[in-house]
């Protein structure tokens, strides 16, 4: 795998479930991902995961894609939300 690519699976979800689904439900569906990232940064996310019980690898990714998306103009409002929760339930 080539650096800074990343693989999803979308093709293994059908578009018609997306489209029965309602927009609260989208907001809880997952989807996996790959990604290769420099060792500086994982044990960054290591030491700090181990140094706070609350939070797991999913969670902090999750965050931090957030962070990122809000930081650059996302508008989406489960982005937003997830950004503010975040912030302040640290």
């Amino acid at each position: 795998m080539e650096l800074n690519q990343i693989e999803t699976r979308f093709d293994e979800i059908k578009i018609e479930e997306v489209k029965c689904c309602e927009k609260d439900d989208l907001d809880l569906m997952s989807i996996s991902l790959e990604a290769e990232v420099p060792e500086a940064l994982y044990v960054g996310m290591k030491d700090f995961i181990s140094g706070n019980e609350n939070w797991d690898q999913s969670k902090l990714i999750s965050s931090a894609i957030a962070n990122f998306l809000f930081q650059n103009g996302s508008d989406d409002r489960a982005v937003t939300e997830k950004y503010l929760n975040d912030i302040f339930n640290l």
